[in-house]
């Protein structure tokens, strides 16, 4: 019999915990059911929202089944906790961009994984028995299963505070600080949860117990501002009841976290990244852990080295067992898993707003890489080149990031001839079919590999490592190179040939921008016919006209999930970069004597919003504010 109940009842798919007697734990199984059940309701029509409910008063979920993950880790089966993370990962991100509601109901314990399964959720309901936490944290893992993202978003330093103590939080601080949204007595969730399956989405929200954080809240900023760094030597200053509640936090987890993530501008990483950490924490804690899954800290010390000083006086870096107490073999190690067992020499072409991050990135997961920019200095941990050619000289792979096909193919006349017989050249740039194949068959002339690997997802994905790559090449050169993705972003689809990556970009842009305009039409033509924009997103987001420009980058502000309109339509993805794609599409299309009149129109609509506008410099979704003051004619 399943651990997880999973039917659809009505206009709504149920998705229901069964295993009370183990608080609910998620099994790989489990997760993979629940996962299965979401990819095909995507498209049911039958399915309008879905409803995540676990039976038993003590808990929706508690987490991560341990037991299992440690007995195979025992056993020596670690690849089986990285696979069961893999998929865990894969369910929470596709939790988080569902394109239909999900309404989750968390009774008493959430925790870790059951964060992940229910917190992401786009209504996310408490009860009076609620207890949400991210145990994780006091045994100084990184807060996985995205909860970063939740804590990044919470008020002041309270996600810091989270972060560092792994401190529970009943109803109402759940919802101040951001992991719930309402709370409804969970006498009334069997009437809530039948008027879910009807497809009712007026959710009631009842005043939620008071909790302690409004009051904390000022203690909290004031004692957990600053670097992670400075944090501990300020708690032990500071003679408080919540500053001696934080030092209850097992020691080595404190001066880890300060260690580990001082000044680090980027250690808040969201769903993308979490995968990798979680599989270096479980390959070196499982085998080696007691009953309870994870072993046991003395909070005055790492128990494998005896009683350590005050946190005050550890500094950062942890001394010579590594950062913050953790042993240098283990560190290693854990870098090893990261970068697939093996540093590469790379170099890096092309360090502005995007490759910059992406550098970054690489250097940080330990490989050596030099990086060459006109104009842009090298981030932090890369060696800056005097040139692009030596930057190439000697390297295993050269990945370029630049700003269109004259300018690439400029570059690899230069780089070629000063790459190793058997290295990669892998261009991320998007430029024109035409000039990745030109490049990629000078490449493979001169005995290299060759990539064309244009990218999705923005500067935030690359500065949090969660692009998609979208790859054109042999198998062999995307062998090489698929490591380096995998620390770069999230997914690399391997879709041909040369040139097939660019192609594939350029056919996904020109949807984006033709689906972007419809939209922003849509929102406009809805405000003259006095249709209230919120009750249009309910609408669309949940029906046939449903898509991503919709649901996951809304142009109306206040509308949907927080996107650029939110914030003046500041660039996340520029109309002038956007008019680049939809030209490189209609030049592709001219070439291979393709009929695209969406994407012709969408073209000449982009470039009279950014030449003639005032459209450049702002995000291309600001389509909306210019036709909100358009008629007709």
């Amino acid at each position: 019999m399943s651990d997880v109940l999973i039917r659809k009842v009505r206009r709504a798919g149920r998705i229901t915990l069964s295993r009370p007697a183990a608080l609910n734990a998620l099994t790989c199984a489990m997760v993979q059911e629940i996962d299965a059940a979401l990819r095909g309701w995507i498209g049911d029509p039958e399915v309008e929202l879905v409803v995540i409910d676990a039976e038993g008063p003590r808990a929706f979920c508690a987490g991560g089944d341990i037991a299992e993950l440690h007995g195979r880790g025992v056993a020596g089966d670690h690849a089986f906790g990285q696979d069961f993370w893999r998929v865990e990962y894969r369910m929470n991100d596709r939790i988080a961009a569902f394109p239909k509601p999900i309404v989750s109901l968390m009774q008493g314990f959430t925790m870790g994984g059951g964060v992940g399964l229910g917190c992401h959720a786009r209504h996310r309901i408490v009860g009076e028995t609620s207890q949400i936490s991210m145990p994780e944290c006091a045994i100084g893992l990184v807060p996985d299963v995205g909860g970063t993202h939740l804590l990044a978003r919470a008020p002041g330093r309270i996600g810091v505070w989270l972060g560092l103590t792994g401190a529970r939080m009943g109803p109402g601080d759940a919802i101040f600080a951001g992991f719930a949204d309402r709370f409804v007595p969970e006498a009334d969730w069997p009437d809530l949860i039948a008027a879910l399956e009807g497809g009712d989405l007026a959710l009631p929200d009842h005043a939620a117990p008071e909790g302690r954080l409004p009051v904390l809240q000022d203690e909290i900023d004031r004692l957990f501002a600053g670097t992670l760094a400075e944090i501990p030597a300020r708690l032990e200053a500071t003679d408080t009841p919540l500053a001696a509640e934080a030092l209850k936090a097992p020691a080595a987890q404190l001066a880890a976290c300060a260690g580990r993530h001082a000044g680090d501008p980027a250690a808040a990483r969201t769903l993308g990244r979490h995968p990798r950490g979680a599989r270096s924490g479980i390959s070196f804690h499982l085998p080696r852990a007691g009953a309870g899954g994870l072993p046991r800290r003395d909070p005055r010390g790492d128990h494998r080295q005896g009683p350590q000083p005050p946190l005050a006086a550890r500094r950062p870096g942890g001394g010579a067992a590594g950062g913050g107490g953790v042993p240098a073999g283990a560190a290693r190690a854990a870098g090893a898993d990261i970068r697939g067992g093996k540093q590469m020499k790379i170099a890096f072409i092309g360090l502005g707003n995007m490759g910059g991050p992406m550098a970054r990135n690489l250097a940080t997961a330990g490989h050596e890489v030099t990086g060459f920019d006109l104009a842009a200095p090298a981030p932090e941990g890369v060696r800056a080149a005097a040139s692009a050619a030596q930057a190439a000289t000697g390297a295993e792979v050269v990945v370029t990031m630049l700003p269109n096909g004259a300018i690439l193919r400029q570059v690899a006349q230069e780089i070629v001839p000063a790459m190793t017989a058997g290295a990669v050249l892998c261009d991320c740039s998007t430029v024109d079919v035409e000039s990745a194949r030109a490049v990629a068959a000078e490449a493979e002339a001169a005995g290299l590999g060759a990539l064309d690997a244009p990218v999705s997802g923005g500067v935030g994905g690359a500065a949090a490592g969660t692009l998609t790559f979208m790859v054109g090449g042999s198998d062999a050169a995307f062998a090489t190179v698929q490591p380096l993705f995998e620390i770069m972003g999230q997914k690399a689809v391997h879709c041909g040939g040369p040139g097939a990556g660019q192609a594939a970009k350029i056919c996904n842009n020109m949807i984006l921008g033709v689906t972007m305009i419809a939209t922003c039409e849509a929102f406009a033509l809805a405000d003259k016919l006095g249709l209230d924009r919120q009750k249009m997103f309910d609408v669309v987001s949940t029906s046939s006209g449903y898509s991503w420009s919709m649901n996951a980058y809304c142009p109306a502000p206040g509308v949907g999930p927080t996107s650029p309109a939110d914030n003046g339509y500041k660039p996340g993805f520029a109309a002038e970069l956007m008019l680049k794609d939809l030209r490189l599409s209609q030049q592709a299309a001219e070439d291979a004597d393709a009929d695209t009149p969406m994407g012709q129109l969408a073209a000449t609509l982009y470039e009279t919003f950014v030449e003639a506008e005032g459209g450049r410099g702002r995000d291309f979704s600001a389509m909306l504010p210019r036709f909100e003051t358009r008629g007709r004619g």
